[in-house]
């Protein structure tokens, strides 16, 4: 039978009492199975680390229809500490929260499991994927090498993410790109350390870092095109120990992100030559570290056609927003099969409700429309001509 409003929410704030962080969904999985089996849905776990998939077959099953469709939510929490003081479900577990929204993301795949489990009037086989570490953990990596695709097929793959901002319950649907690609650097200056007193005596790689800091801003500025979308952001910097000391090492840590593979690769580009041409000018050496992360989240026309149309079965849809620059794990999965990812607003960001604040929290409202739109996407997709 389906479930109601009221039962989901209590799952979802059930889930956001006790987060599970990054690579230790263990508690977050066993719940999962736990609602699945009350269900009477098979599913398996361990899939990837801690991924849970579970199969739902149609009237008749796979001897009426070899269809099958995948609908994904992801179950990770992140190393956030909740400044939420009066939410009776606030976090239970220090230092780690569910900052954006993966509590609601699964609670409403597992009300969807129900709404298809109750609905008889469709044929084929839908797969529901929970994915572990989606918040950097590679997680949609780790189910793919395990199998996930040969051992349950789907055809086409479906998600969503809750959207702070956005009109409550209405579904965005993008063109083409949705969120971006990303990818993480590392810049270490080697000097050579001394007194400060005696700077002259020294390479100051404090010096490098500052300059490299500032060039780095022109990657964007200067060497994108202006109708492109990138972003470069330092965010971490290490040096020194000692306030009479100019120090051996500085360290730069930061994020690029972009929307196409080629901007990607003139960032990369563009950083090493900053780099190496600082460390010349100073008098260092520079090592640079790239690791591309997530590829770019984009939808294929005929699966975005089709959440477009689960969308006006059963909420407002929007057409118009611009992608984010935000990166999104369920990228690799539409590098194995074709798929479309969605938006659903989570209504007003104001008061610190935006995505990775310490004071987020998913709006419970949106569930039925978030469970409706998975479950009527999955039916479509399998009516829809292969």
């Amino acid at each position: 039978m389906a479930i109601s409003p009221d039962e989901m929410t209590r799952w979802r704030r059930h889930l956001h009492a006790h987060p599970g962080l990054t690579l230790h969904e263990e508690e977050t999985a066993a719940f999962v199975l736990q609602r699945l089996r009350e269900m009477g849905i098979e599913a398996e776990s361990g899939i990837g680390g801690h991924g849970v998939v579970a199969t739902i077959h149609g009237r008749g099953g796979d001897r009426l229809s070899n269809r099958s469709v995948g609908l994904r939510a992801d179950m990770d929490a992140l190393p956030i500490q909740e400044i939420n003081p009066d939410l009776p479900h606030r976090s239970a577990v220090p230092g780690v929260m569910h900052a954006c929204g993966h509590d609601g993301h699964t609670a409403a795949l597992l009300g969807a499991a129900a709404l298809l489990k109750a609905d008889p009037a469709w044929f084929g086989t839908v797969r529901l994927v929970f994915q572990p570490a989606e918040e950097g953990g590679g997680g949609a990596k780790a189910m793919i090498e395990d199998g996930l695709f040969t051992r349950f097929p789907m055809e086409r793959i479906f998600g969503w993410h809750n959207w702070p901002g956005l009109e409550a319950g209405t579904v965005a649907v993008h063109d083409g790109p949705v969120m971006a690609a990303g990818a993480r650097f590392e810049i270490a200056f080697e000097g050579h350390a001394g007194h400060a007193a005696l700077p002259h005596l020294t390479r100051d790689p404090m010096l490098g870092a500052g300059h490299c800091i500032v060039a780095l801003q022109s990657l964007v500025s200067r060497n994108v095109d202006p109708l492109d979308s990138a972003v470069v952001s330092v965010t971490v910097a290490e040096a020194g120990e000692a306030q009479n000391q100019v120090p051996q090492r500085s360290v730069l840590k930061g994020t690029m992100r972009f929307l196409r593979d080629a901007t990607g690769d003139a960032l990369e580009g563009g950083l090493r030559r900053v780099a190496d041409g600082v460390a010349a000018t100073y008098g260092l050496s520079a090592a640079v570290d790239v690791r591309r992360g997530v590829a770019v989240t984009a939808n294929r026309p005929a699966e975005r056609d089709l959440a477009a149309e689960a969308a006006g079965a059963v909420s407002a849809v929007r057409r118009d927003l611009p992608p984010a620059m935000t990166g999104e794990d369920f990228s690799w999965f539409l590098q194995e099969v074709p798929g479309a990812f969605a938006w659903i607003g989570n209504g007003s960001a104001e008061g610190g409700r935006e995505l990775h604040n310490p004071r987020y929290d998913f709006n419970d409202a949106i569930l039925p429309v978030a469970s409706a739109w998975l479950a009527e996407v999955a039916k479509r997709a399998l009516a829809a001509p292969g």
